[in-house]
């Protein structure tokens, strides 16, 4: 009976390595693919995550998920997510904030708390649910997808509510970004002021460099720099949120959400890429490298969406969103003005 002893625990080992790395490369593939077809005519103004979490979905709703990829896939839409955040920070220059921008964190801040408050109270009222609108409420007033993707893990938000709403606070963000580009024309607005207002309302870092752009070199420039504020009042909104996670977990004697250490990670690449003499063109790649891990990261979570679910679910959340979007660019409209 000895002799029936094999080697199948390695072997198994080493199938689940080889899963493992297939799934990796999988969910790699398909962001690839999805960057690819964010630089055609109509979809550049969609971006890579947006087209990623598309493609990723139609799979899955197509051919089914590929549970033999599932550790790959898991290791991309969790470990990966963090890590792009992480990475992601070399995009904040908090000595510009602070020493330039300080008059536009007031407004970035309103827009914060207008945005969650204007969600949430709409879902409220309409019966959307309470932890998609959550996410879709953050993602309008800090910064998109990312601020969802950072948020997720804080406030235990499955995978398909993650992608989600990385989804639709992609795709509103381009229509609002086409809204502005049509409407600037026509508004008593300076090209800085436009800036400003693009920067201060519109949802990612790339919705506000393609709506200001068109206005001047300076429109866009004080644009990123109302749009930078927000991203860095990412950093104390996050932490907020984990101590009321914990309070209320406490008060129902659970203890599950962990400290968002990659949070630190955050705020110490934003320190590096803020105060060392690292050359623009690495932090250029940097950038570069995150977008597309994060785009990775979005394919994993995009995997896990049924389309029946997207239809039952996300229309309530959308209208949620729509609402306090439009509440946020009326408002900081007329703000701005005085």
């Amino acid at each position: 009976m000895r002799k029936e002893v094999s080697y199948s625990a390695p072997a198994a080992e080493q199938t689940k390595w080889g899963s493992f790395i297939l799934g990796l490369m999988f969910t790699l593939i398909i962001a690839a693919a999805g960057t690819a077809l964010a630089y055609l005519p109509g979809l550049n103004r969609v971006g890579p995550m947006l087209t990623s979490i598309l493609l990723a979905v139609i799979y899955r709703n197509v051919k089914g998920y590929p549970e033999a990829l599932r550790e790959g896939i898991r290791f991309s839409g969790h470990k990966i997510l963090r890590f792009a955040i992480i990475l992601y920070g070399f995009k904040l220059n908090i000595d510009v904030v602070l020493h330039k921008g300080m008059t536009l964190l007031l407004y970035d801040a309103l827009t914060i708390i207008l945005a969650i408050g204007a969600t949430m109270l709409v879902a409220r009222l309409i019966g959307a649910e309470k932890q998609l609108s959550l996410l879709l409420g953050i993602g309008t007033g800090v910064c998109g997808a990312a601020a969802i993707a950072a948020v997720a893990p804080i406030l235990n938000a499955d995978d398909e509510d993650t992608a989600i709403g990385a989804g639709i606070v992609a795709l509103m963000g381009t229509i609002f970004t086409l809204a502005y580009t049509f409407l600037r024309g026509s508004l008593p607005l300076s090209p800085v002021e436009y800036g400003v207002w693009s920067g201060v309302s519109l949802h990612e870092i790339a919705h506000v460099a393609a709506a200001a752009a068109p206005a001047g070199t300076e429109a866009l420039a004080e644009g990123l720099l109302a749009k930078l504020g927000r991203v860095f009042l990412m950093l104390p909104l996050s932490f907020i949120l984990a101590s009321w996670m914990r309070r209320k977990e406490n008060g129902e004697v659970k203890q599950s959400t962990p400290f968002p250490w990659f949070l630190v990670g955050f705020m110490l690449t934003s320190l590096i890429g803020t105060y060392l003499p690292i050359p623009q063109a690495v932090l250029n790649t940097i950038s570069t490298v995150a977008s597309f891990l994060l785009a990775a990261a979005m394919v994993g979570l995009g995997l896990n969406v049924h389309l029946a679910n997207l239809r039952t679910r996300a229309l309530r959340p959308l209208t949620a969103m729509f609402a306090a979007s439009l509440i946020v660019s009326v408002v900081s409209y007329f703000t701005l003005q005085f």
